[in-house]
């Protein structure tokens, strides 16, 4: 019998049950799901907030925001639930302050990259502007090209792009100059010759 009143009661935890779920039962469930989840919770409050306080206070508001939801259905999974609700949290808390850091805006925006799929028009632009980053590189001649790809894709130190392509380093700080400042004229509408004749 004990078995069955438990097996029951984790169904109830899986499918949501909503409001029928006494309130010990939910309390015992906030206990045991929500509040193991504090410290990545609070990882992401602090690198959303500067003040510590301000991120318990999220913390605590959050909090309520998730009991009140699993009043009506228990939410599952649990950490997006949870880690969503703080973020929206912390939005609406930006846009009611008046003057907003420089720092909080570009957490913000590193937040939306990261939560948030990228949707079929940024898709879309993302790869019209890798088309058209090929397009530059392949105009630079293989010399440059194939410094600026060691540079900016593989990440060699221009030490190290020397020894593997068998030249000076200044000879590589020329190509990644000239490569670079093609690639930026291309991209941004100009077609420049200099890059092709290297």
């Amino acid at each position: 019998m004990v078995e069955r009143s438990q097996t029951g009661r984790e169904g109830a935890d899986n499918t949501g049950v909503g409001k029928s779920m006494a309130a010990s039962d939910l309390n015992d469930w906030f206990i045991r799901e929500v509040l193991p989840l504090e410290a990545a919770l609070m990882q992401f409050l602090r690198r959303c907030v500067r003040d510590g306080r301000d991120a318990a206070d999220l913390r605590q508001d959050t909090y309520v925001r998730v009991y009140e939801s699993a009043q009506r259905k228990i939410p599952h999974p649990l950490k997006p639930f949870l880690i969503a609700t703080a973020r929206n949290l912390v939005i609406d808390r930006v846009r009611r302050e008046q003057v907003v850091s420089i720092e909080t805006v570009a957490d913000l925006a590193e937040l939306e990259m990261a939560e948030d799929a990228p949707g079929p028009e940024r898709s879309a632009m993302a790869r019209q502007d890798l088309r058209r980053l090929q397009a530059a590189l392949d105009r630079l001649a293989p010399r440059c090209r194939e410094a600026v790809v060691l540079r900016k894709v593989e990440g060699l130190s221009a030490r190290e792009i020397a020894a593997r392509m068998g030249i000076a380093e200044a000879t590589v700080n020329e190509y990644l100059a000239l490569g670079m400042f093609t690639l930026a004229n291309f991209v941004h509408g100009d077609v420049p010759n200099a890059g092709s004749g290297t």
